[in-house]
């Protein structure tokens, strides 16, 4: 486990919860974004998951089977890839979305689905929408995900949401189940800070 994640609150069973996920009546969230603490995260460039403070350079986010298709067929045929779509789901350092690919049930595997219960961005109101197709609840994450770096990342916070768009692919690392990525994850950790 990254230290900024093991540093992080932890649920009633002693999971870490990740920095843009809300908390309602002392329980966190998981299934759903906290608006604020995505809108921080994107000002204040911190990661999503840890959130600390992401250096310039590559950020990384864990991408589910349609974005990582197209990734890999743009890096196939030698094109750029930058994701058009929108996605409310922030960026973070790279041990840390290495490792919530392998804890997360719905990044992990490939029929996993998100929580049908959870609507749309906690404190939105607003539904998830045609930009965020990517988050509907109840979907299935299907065939390959991945770990991707990309070189800098873009923002907009508007009234209702925060989205990213992501731009220069660095690094690609797909997978069938995340667990594939342990390897990765400690060699990552084992690097000096």
């Amino acid at each position: 486990m990254p230290d900024g994640v093991g540093a992080r609150p932890r649920d009633g069973r002693g999971y870490p919860v990740p920095a843009i996920t809300p908390w309602q009546d002392g329980l966190p969230q998981f299934a759903l974004t906290d608006y604020g603490r995505s809108a921080e995260c994107a000002l204040e460039r911190t990661c999503s998951v840890c959130g600390r403070f992401m250096e310039r350079g590559p950020v990384w986010r864990v991408v589910g089977a349609a974005e990582s298709t197209a990734i890999a067929g743009a890096l196939a045929a030698g094109q750029p890839y930058r994701n058009l779509a929108p996605t409310i789901e922030g960026p973070g350092h790279r041990a840390c979305m290495l490792y919530a690919a392998m804890v997360c049930p719905y990044l992990a595997r490939p029929n996993a689905r998100r929580r049908a219960g959870a609507a749309g961005t906690a404190g939105s109101g607003d539904p998830a929408d045609e930009l965020t197709s990517a988050a509907v609840r109840g979907a299935v994450r299907g065939g390959t995900g991945a770990v991707v770096g990309f070189g800098d990342y873009e923002y907009a916070v508007t009234g209702a949401q925060v989205l990213f768009r992501f731009l220069d692919v660095v690094g690609f690392l797909p997978h069938e189940s995340a667990d594939e990525h342990l390897a990765e994850l400690r060699a990552e950790l084992a690097k000096p800070s």
